[in-house]
């Protein structure tokens, strides 16, 4: 195999398919890139056997052939390199020779065989979804993925196809974000999926604003097609917790605030709070909201912000990490914080349909 290719262009296919590399030392063809040089195109390969990354970038082929590299390796010496176009050419025993300008690299690979395939997606049910939709979907909803390994089926994305509609929900049990898009399909598609954190992770990296994802579900494995690139991963299997249950009914006040403001006044405040007092107070009076940090050992902090509420006086303390991840990760000028009283859960929502549910915490006084 030999090929040439200008620096950038490689280091860009490449760091699209590094992330989901496995580092088990019994399967070291993990730690490798699946190289395919054929009809003019490079085609990337990386997968840990959960998931897998998929994509192709044009280069000058000398000889077709394949083989599979140390991804990491070979991420940063393209890095490193000093001129833009780079030559490589691959010997029987799968040893690459990388030359760029006056610079020469060696590098042992692994010969393809071993490398496992991703799966087909042959007689699959498939969803055509713009691009910014998905994107924006996984934008509102993916910072709420539960992190503890011992609630499996919380750490991804539930994703809902039913009644014309694509529901997006993530939790960890103190906060849930859900958002929900109209979505064409037939009714025989109807499902419910987990899509892991990892497939997130790597599907955010690769979504655009324009165009179509082909997304294919196939037993409990997914794909996303995207463009020249396909990530696949399998499923979560399991039932995830009834999210409904979690969600407020009617709201007792919406107060209107100024998101960046909000946003920008609680990070201010969060500065003062610490391990042990991890909260910020809002005291809602006529026309503002106090928001408060008070610790011990630290010191406190107090800033009013204007809201328009018009209400009796009552405080509700929230974690300020889950305060700020919505108002973060949305657009929207204005947000509705809706409550019930400071021992309910708060709800944060916008015009389109989007909803953060988050618990509150002990008040101090």
């Amino acid at each position: 195999m030999k090929f040439s290719i200008s620096k950038e262009a490689f280091l860009d296919a490449l760091q699209q398919v590094q992330h989901v590399v496995s580092n088990r030392a019994t399967l070291p063809i993990l730690s490798n890139v699946l190289i395919e040089a054929v009809d003019g195109k490079l085609k990337l390969t990386t997968t840990d056997l959960d998931v897998g990354v998929s994509g192709s970038v044009e280069a000058d082929i000398e000889k077709e052939g394949s083989t599979t590299l140390p991804v990491k390796r070979l991420v940063s010496i393209i890095r490193e390199l000093p001129a833009s176009e780079v030559e490589v050419s691959v010997d029987a025993k799968n040893h690459a020779s990388i030359k760029c300008g006056p610079s020469f690299f060696k590098i042992i690979g692994l010969g393809e065989d071993e490398f496992p395939p991703l799966p087909k997606f042959e007689d699959a049910t498939e969803f055509k979804i713009a691009q910014s939709v998905l994107h924006d979907a996984i934008k509102k909803t993916s910072y709420a993925i539960s992190t503890d390994e011992t609630r499996y089926v919380l750490n991804g994305i539930y994703v809902s196809f039913r009644e014309g509609k694509m529901t997006f929900v993530a939790t960890d049990g103190r906060r849930l974000a859900m958002v929900e898009n109209e979505l064409e399909y037939p009714a025989s598609h109807e499902t419910d999926i987990i899509v892991p954190s990892k497939a997130v992770n790597e599907l955010q990296r690769m979504l655009g604003s324009e165009g179509d994802a082909m997304v294919r579900l196939s037993g409990n494995q997914i794909s996303f097609e995207i463009g020249d690139s396909i990530i696949v991963s399998k499923l979560i299997e399991g039932n995830y917790p009834n999210y409904k249950q979690v969600i407020p009914g009617e709201r007792k006040e919406r107060i209107t605030i100024n998101r960046e403001e909000f946003l920008n006044t609680v990070r201010r405040i969060s500065l003062l709070t610490s391990e042990s007092s991890n909260s910020v107070k809002l005291t809602f009076s006529k026309g503002s909201i106090d928001v408060q940090a008070n610790s011990k050992d630290i010191g406190e902090a107090k800033e009013p912000i204007v809201a328009d509420y018009d209400g009796d006086e009552f405080a509700i303390a929230f974690n300020p990490e889950f305060l700020m991840a919505p108002l973060k990760n949305l657009g929207e000028e204005s947000v509705y914080l809706d409550l019930i009283d400071g021992m309910s859960p708060g709800v944060i929502r916008i015009d389109s349909s989007f909803l953060y549910v988050i618990m509150p915490m002990r008040v101090s006084s």
